[in-house]
């Protein structure tokens, strides 16, 4: 992106010691850096300004691991396109990592201060913790006083010191324990959090064939997100963080109670997570071995203690985390070109859906608040310093593991809550629908399982489910209730005689486009049928995200960590093959919003949407457009490339077309093949980040109903702003819930996707990323 706005860009290996080190076996660079020193023996140089440089030469280096070998003491590296390529789908960091004392004081950073003038760096994105983001707000700080002592010694120029006044400096949050302040999601905590659940749900098999009990110590010193998350992601029994310890000093009893009641209602596992930070009220600490004492010797239980350690931190990035810093990065080099030297440093954030900017120094202290607030006891302000989600999870987390009456509402205000699927299936369904069962159970309600749609309503297929019936659905795909399109329009008198059969005071539907319909004409039907007259809520589900206004859908971040792992795959295969593009089709019906993501996250070079289309002149280009950077290629080193088709993105330009014309036009730069991923992107095991937004909004889904069933036990009619039929949305940085009238009206029917789609913009960012224009629009190549 900084090369797409015509910048000059570096990276610095091993973070602020390598800036610390500079580059002691080059001399210092005057303002333009001169071929001889920055570019190594046989790269590309720039014979102009902003020429596109596909490689400097090192950055292979970099990702083989040769870096230290080869480079030495170089740590400041300038990079080109080609340079950084394949870098999204690596775990951890390719440029290295390091913890400086050198930096920590003055002389360590002037000397990084002397390394940037002498690079003729004038802006830093920094990506790491509070610690270094802490580091790079004190450089700034000082900058002025580093260049006045650099140019008193005469170790920089007049030229230097003035081109170099001003240091912008913004920062990204690289984090697995999510800890930082003014942001929902730091990078690196996603993939986290998939490493932790694909090791528990693996334990859980285990545990159950045994009936065992587990404790597995994740990471999280003064923040419990990678616990709660996995706690609620997997199904646990119980878990302990930092920021909410055990209210009771008894700890041992209250868990004691907890899990006996579990054991006694039939559950043939338990399993338990714990933060290592965790500790109890009187912050004394809580170790795995304190808990297993208890399980064994109270419980009786056969137990075993797993610590996953670095195993979190490794791995491939999930999607979301690629699909996160790929924007955040965007967004930083926007915001440190924008950057004067009055306005403080930002920390580029995300809330929801939407990218933030926050001050940087501020997000710190707040951050450093949460550690402050835990050492006092105040455990209470410790929780409110966390994201919404937090808080909601926590709740969400002991409302359906806590089998006591807590949580009952009055006998009067209790319902009879149907849960239905309904569309094609969609990862986390089932885990809105264990919570909803549970959720409803512990707030006193009865939960009515309606199997196969609305078929199943008007053959009667219909049950009331029980706590433990629903304890393993968390991390099953597909729908176990079932699913099909068929609308209650259907018989719609019908359906309202089973609904007074079943004698239901409230519907949570779960599904996609069909279920906006279905909210309308069941909301129709009222006139007619006082059965109807009941509170309806949908809850988006369908990987297709094509539902309007939303911004997500439960099963679109399952259905795009599979195309991204097929795409890795896929990618291997067209790398070895060298001069290979793979035109990979997915699914999404009308809607392009898998394709367009699944391209950001893969590196795809081309994606075609039905929003965009296909035409023969776009063809044309795009083979041009592969042709050349293909000629760009170091000899003998030419990478495979994606191309991103969704399924219905043209009606004349199928897949097979596609493929074989850039098969028969690509020659002989290159050669095509084609891979259809179908249903498998319905598949598979749920992601995390479906499964917790899957149980975050299905309890709000059922507060609502909750909400509007009160309302009319009272006697107030509906209120127009606050309808009870409406689908809930996550729209920007907020969750809200949406009128039917509201969501049919932003809805194209004949497409079957919203008017307008959030995501449309996108199509930009992959030209960009794939070096093919910059920001401008100007072509590259």
């Amino acid at each position: 992106m900084g090369i797409a706005r015509g910048c000059e860009v570096y990276v610095v290996r091993e973070g602020w010691e390598g800036l610390v080190r500079g580059n002691t076996a080059e001399s210092s660079h005057p303002l333009t850096v001169s071929s001889e020193d920055t570019v190594p023996i046989g790269a590309k140089v720039p014979t102009k300004k902003n020429e596109f440089v596909p490689t400097y030469g090192e950055g292979e280096l970099l990702k083989e691991g040769e870096g230290e070998q080869t480079l030495k003491d170089r740590y400041i590296i300038r990079v080109g396109w080609d340079d950084v390529r394949g870098f999204a789908s690596v775990g951890g960091t390719l440029i290295g990592t390091a913890r400086s004392a050198a930096f920590r004081e003055l002389e360590g950073r002037r000397k990084a201060a002397l390394n940037l003038v002498r690079h003729g760096i004038d802006a830093l994105v920094v990506c790491g913790g509070d610690g270094s983001l802490t580091g790079a707000d004190k450089l700034r700080a000082e900058w002025g006083d580093h260049l006045g002592e650099l140019l008193k010694s005469g170790q920089i120029t007049d030229e230097q010191y003035l081109h170099n006044k001003h240091l912008n400096i913004v920062g990204l949050v690289g984090s697995i324990d999510n800890d930082m302040a003014g942001t929902d999601m730091t990078i690196g905590a996603t993939s986290a959090l998939h490493r932790i659940c694909e090791a528990v749900d693996s334990i859980s098999s285990t545990a159950s064939s045994h009936s065992r009990a587990f404790i597995i110590e994740v990471m999280g010193r003064n923040c419990g997100w990678l616990a709660l998350m996995a706690a609620i992601s997997t199904g646990a029994d119980y878990m302990f963080i930092p920021e909410r310890p055990p209210t009771a000093v008894d700890w041992r009893g209250s868990m004691e109670g907890v899990l006996s009641r579990h054991r006694n209602e039939g559950k043939r596992k338990t399993i338990i997570i714990v933060a290592e930070g965790a500790h109890d009220c009187l912050l004394n600490p809580i170790t795995p071995n304190d808990i297993k004492k208890v399980l064994v010797d109270r419980l009786g239980l056969d137990t075993r203690v797993t610590t996953l350690g670095h195993t979190q931190r490794g791995g491939a990035p999930a999607a979301y985390d690629r699909i996160l810093a790929t924007l955040q990065g965007a967004e930083a080099v926007d915001a440190v070109l924008t950057a004067t030297p009055d306005k403080p440093s930002p920390v580029i954030g995300i809330k929801e859906n939407k990218i933030t900017r926050e001050p940087l120094m501020e997000a710190v202290k707040q951050t450093q608040e949460v550690a402050k607030a835990i050492a006092a006891k105040d455990f209470a302000r410790a929780l409110s310093l966390r994201d919404p989600e937090f808080e909601d999870c926590l709740h969400a987390f002991r409302a359906t593991t806590r089998l006591n009456e807590t949580y009952r509402v009055p006998v009067e205000q209790r319902m009879r809550i149907g849960i239905i699927h309904e569309g094609a299936p969609a990862g986390g369904m089932n885990a809105a629908t264990r919570t909803a069962v549970r959720y409803c159970l512990c707030h006193g309600h009865t939960p009515v399982a309606i199997y196969n749609g609305f078929v199943g309503l008007l053959q009667g297929n219909v049950a009331e489910l029980s706590w433990l019936r629903v304890d393993q659905w968390t991390t099953r795909g597909g729908s176990e209730l079932g699913t099909n399109r068929t609308l209650p329009d259907t018989d719609i008198a019908g359906v309202a005689a089973k609904f007074a059969e079943y004698k239901l005071d409230g519907l949570l539907i779960v599904g996609g486009f069909e279920s906006m319909i279905t909210l309308d004409i069941l909301e129709k039907g009222r006139k007619e049928h006082a059965s109807l007259r009941i509170p309806l809520v949908h809850l988006p589900a369908t990987i297709s995200n094509n539902v309007p206004i939303t911004e997500w859908s439960l099963g679109s971040d399952t259905s795009i960590n599979v195309l991204v792992e097929a795409c890795d795959a896929i990618k291997q295969s067209a790398s070895a093959s060298r001069n290979r593009v793979f035109v990979v089709e997915t699914q999404g019906a009308g809607c392009g919003y898998i394709a367009m993501l699944g391209a950001l996250a893969t590196g795809a070079n081309l994606v075609y949407t039905p929003e965009i289309g296909i035409t023969l002149k776009s063809l044309q280009s795009d083979v041009e457009f592969l042709k050349k950077r293909y000629l760009q290629d170091a000899a003998g080193k030419s990478e495979g490339r994606l191309v991103i088709r969704s399924e219905k993105a043209s009606k004349t330009y199928t897949t097979e077309v596609v493929t074989n014309i850039f098969a028969e036009e690509g020659k002989p730069q290159f050669d095509a093949r084609s891979v259809s991923l179908g249903h498998t992107l319905q598949g598979g095991v749920p992601s995390p980040r479906d499964r917790t937004r899957a149980i975050r909004l299905t309890v709000k889904c059922i507060d609502f109903l909750e909400k509007h069933y009160n309302r009319s036990l009272e006697g107030h009619e509906i209120d127009p702003k606050d309808p009870d039929v409406a689908t809930i949305v996550i729209e920007g940085a907020g969750i809200r819930f949406a009128s039917v009238t509201e969501m049919m009206a932003a809805a194209d029917m004949k497409n079957r996707r919203g008017k307008k789609q959030w995501w449309s913009p996108m199509v930009d960012m992959v030209a960009v990323m794939s070096g093919r224009v910059d920001l401008k629009g100007n072509a590259k190549l």
